[in-house]
């Protein structure tokens, strides 16, 4: 049996604290554990990476020489602390965005692991990564129920957290300006990370009378959340930036069609059909409205979408093949 220190942020089990990377990180320390790796998991308490870099975490219950694997939200908060760790243990990175790690971070290990192939690129034309190898591990699924579209396309569904990073107030400015036709939109995410931007969303609602047609219900886990994506036509993300995006390989299992930024991982996430083509659309930040009205107006554009999305469905991985790859990569960790 293999032994393994992961060192993660406090509540990745709290179905409240909704993120992908809480999710990888969970899925990732079960589907090990199932593969006859014996996980001791170290919570570290604090908002990371947002905690003070002052905070250091306290690592002193890993034990020397074992081989340690980081969440990288914890270096970007305490890159000092876990360079001192790698001073005495084995250490392994999981990034699940390009940023970091520190210089001093990579001096101490020999093993990152990203959950994108993109990422993995931006970190090598980034940072000197010299005798660091570099594995990557995408997000799995979980098999799901086709969903069952709606003739007009006009059920919208964002899953993501109501902050200016996901680009919320660009898709509500986008489905605002298409008042003319038939759409509701519903937004499932956490409401108080930035309550000040969530205030500013519903004041632009209210004044472009589309209040009624938007609706944010907050975080929804397990059944709620398959209602949600069941009763939706199409996903839209529109953010500022994402490593991956695992909503839409979640969008993608259910057959959904998904409309998303252009913008690092998103289309790695989308992939492609055996005939190679894309379940969804990307744009710019600019063109969402014109793109959600081709959406709704051309019935065409949406069978041939939703064809391919059921297409896309029967090639996602799971998260087993996630974990393997894991698996594989600290295993060899020399």
């Amino acid at each position: 049996m293999n032994d393994l220190a992961f060192v993660v942020p406090a509540g990745i089990d709290d179905a409240t604290r909704a993120s992908g990377g809480n999710v990888y990180d969970r899925r990732l320390r079960d589907r090990l554990g199932a593969l006859g790796w014996a996980v001791v998991t170290h919570e570290v308490q604090g908002i990371w990476p947002a905690a003070s870099r002052e905070q250091a975490p306290d690592l002193r219950a890993v034990p020397d020489d074992s081989l340690v694997l980081v969440d990288g939200l914890i270096e970007r908060g305490a890159p000092h602390a876990i360079a001192e760790l790698g001073r005495r243990t084995r250490l392994a990175l999981l990034l699940h965005t390009a940023d970091g790690p520190e210089p001093d971070v990579l001096d101490r290990t020999r093993l990152v692991v990203t959950t994108s192939y993109w990422t993995a690129r931006r970190l090598a034309e980034t940072r000197e990564m010299a005798g660091v190898r570099i594995a990557v591990a995408r997000p799995g699924t979980d098999r799901a129920p086709l969903t069952t579209p709606a003739p007009d396309g006009s059920r919208l569904l964002c899953v993501a957290a109501v902050v200016p990073a996901k680009g919320l107030d660009r898709l509500i400015g986008a489905v605002t300006g298409l008042v003319d036709q038939s759409w509701t939109l519903r937004c499932v995410g956490p409401l108080d990370r930035d309550p000040e931007f969530v205030a500013e969303l519903w004041s632009g609602l209210a004044r472009d009378g589309c209040a009624e047609r938007v609706e944010f219900t907050g975080t929804l886990t397990g059944r709620d959340l398959d209602v949600a994506y069941s009763q939706a036509d199409l996903l839209v993300l529109a953010s500022r930036g994402e490593s991956y995006g695992m909503v839409i390989a979640e969008a993608l299992a259910r057959g959904l069609p998904v409309l998303a930024s252009s913008l690092g991982g998103t289309a790695e996430a989308l992939g492609l059909t055996a005939a190679g083509e894309r379940p969804g659309l990307l744009v710019r930040g600019g063109e969402f409205g014109s793109a959600l009205r081709r959406w709704l107006t051309d019935a065409g554009l949406r069978e041939d979408l939703r064809r391919a999305a059921a297409e896309r469905r029967t090639t996602l991985t799971g998260w087993d093949d996630t974990a393997a790859t894991v698996a594989a990569a600290l295993a060899g960790y020399t």
